[in-house]
């Protein structure tokens, strides 16, 4: 019965073992990052289509056209959209009982810049629509973003149910994952209190920071540095506010520009180079500058000093840990699964063999008892023994010699 259970346990283990390969995946790559906390795609992964055939009715009426070059998406913002990390596009047009629809649908390389890109084409002022992760629209023209693509759809004629239909088209969008799937962390840094969330500007380098209106020369806000900008505007009691939070990578990095800042701001009308517009039109003793950490804030407009100076308080630097969105199951579980799933058969196996041997081995030892006989045969006490001696002297006369029996 040893053998029967070794046999057993073998086999069970070999059945393991063939089953790894078949149910273990292929570990992937690690993905290379373009921006310090921001992974991109594999190159060598062909990304997924943008735009589908046909959606909630509408149905293309040409081959779309596949954007690779920033300058094909936007020619005149071809600069921004490369600061956002462009990756690429498609043009499709669509048709449905006479009326027309156009999209225009850019991918970047992770969310941020497809946020980005979103707060740099959006106007203040547009009202804000429910479709994907943010949407505005102008007349006839929506405006949304989703993951780490951007959708510019213009109507012919936009009607009660096109706010849906466009819902419906987001949900078919391929989204990253990991990294590439945060929004920009720095948007964490603004007050909620008083802000309007259809002001925010995000930015990445001087093309996006000046063409959104940004408040400081681009030059002083030195984004080769590896700065990230962010301004919003505020609705206080006094009057409206603009609040403006450069990320830098170091807070060493954040006190040296702090200090260029606030001697820029100091300087007044000598200041070189001039004042852009927004500070013009600021109440010159509301300017005020702040640091914390590695971030510098500012804030610009009418509103009263106090209340100005309360605004700019509340901005404050907080290392906090952000999930990491994983759509898709890891390999780090996948792999657990399988070692669980060997280890259970494992068990499963040894347990089987083990009660085959009680039960095989039980049973015959109850028909060695039920005969009369021992158990085990090794306890048989019966035995044969042959004496083959060759040198045993003769018998005497008239004694037999005994046979050599057991």
């Amino acid at each position: 019965m040893r053998w029967l259970s070794i046999v057993t346990c073998s086999a069970a283990l070999l059945g393991g073992a063939i089953a790894l390969p078949t149910q273990s995946a292929p570990v992937k790559k690690a993905k290379p990052l373009k921006h310090a906390a921001h992974a991109a795609e594999s190159k060598h992964a062909a990304p997924p289509a943008l735009l589908p055939d046909a959606f909630a009715g509408w149905v293309e009426s040409g081959p779309a056209q596949k954007i690779t070059d920033a300058a094909q998406a936007d020619a005149a913002n071809a600069a921004a959209l490369k600061e956002y990390d462009f990756s690429d596009g498609l043009l499709n047009a669509y048709k449905r009982s006479g009326e027309t629809l156009a999209l225009r649908a850019l991918r970047f390389h992770d969310a941020s810049g497809a946020y980005g890109a979103y707060s740099f084409y959006r106007q203040n002022g547009w009202p804000k629509e429910d479709i994907g992760a943010g949407a505005t629209s102008n007349h006839n023209r929506v405006l949304f973003w989703q993951g780490n693509t951007l959708v510019d759809a213009n109507f012919s004629e936009i009607g009660p149910m096109s706010g849906s239909e466009l819902r419906e088209l987001a949900g078919g969008l391929p989204l990253p994952d990991g990294p590439a799937a945060l929004p920009p962390p720095v948007l964490g840094n603004l007050p909620k209190d008083s802000l309007d969330p259809q002001t925010t500007h995000y930015a990445l380098g001087p093309a996006g920071y000046t063409g959104a209106g940004g408040v400081l020369p681009a030059d002083l806000v030195d984004f080769d540095r590896g700065a990230e900008a962010v301004t919003a505007n505020y609705s206080l009691r006094s009057g409206p506010a603009t609040l403006t939070v450069i990320d830098y990578p170091t807070p060493q990095l954040a006190a040296v520009q702090e200090a260029k800042i606030r001697a820029y701001i100091k300087a007044g009308n000598q200041a070189q180079p001039a004042w852009p517009k927004p500070l013009q039109d600021s109440d010159q003793a509301s300017l005020e500058v702040r640091r914390s950490g590695p971030l510098v804030a500012l804030v610009s407009g009418d509103a009263v000093p106090e209340e100005s100076h309360k605004l700019l308080a509340t901005v404050h630097f907080a290392v906090e840990l952000t999930s990491i969105p994983q759509p898709t199951e890891s390999e780090i579980a996948k792999t657990s699964k399988l070692l669980l799933g060997i280890a259970a058969l494992v068990i499963v196996g040894g347990s089987a063999a083990l009660l085959l041997g009680f039960f095989l081995g039980g049973g015959r030892a109850l028909y060695r008892i039920a005969r009369g006989r021992p158990a085990s045969s090794v306890y048989e006490a019966e035995f044969i023994r042959i004496d083959l001696r060759e040198d045993q002297p003769p018998a005497p006369a008239g004694v037999d010699r005994p046979h050599p029996k057991g």
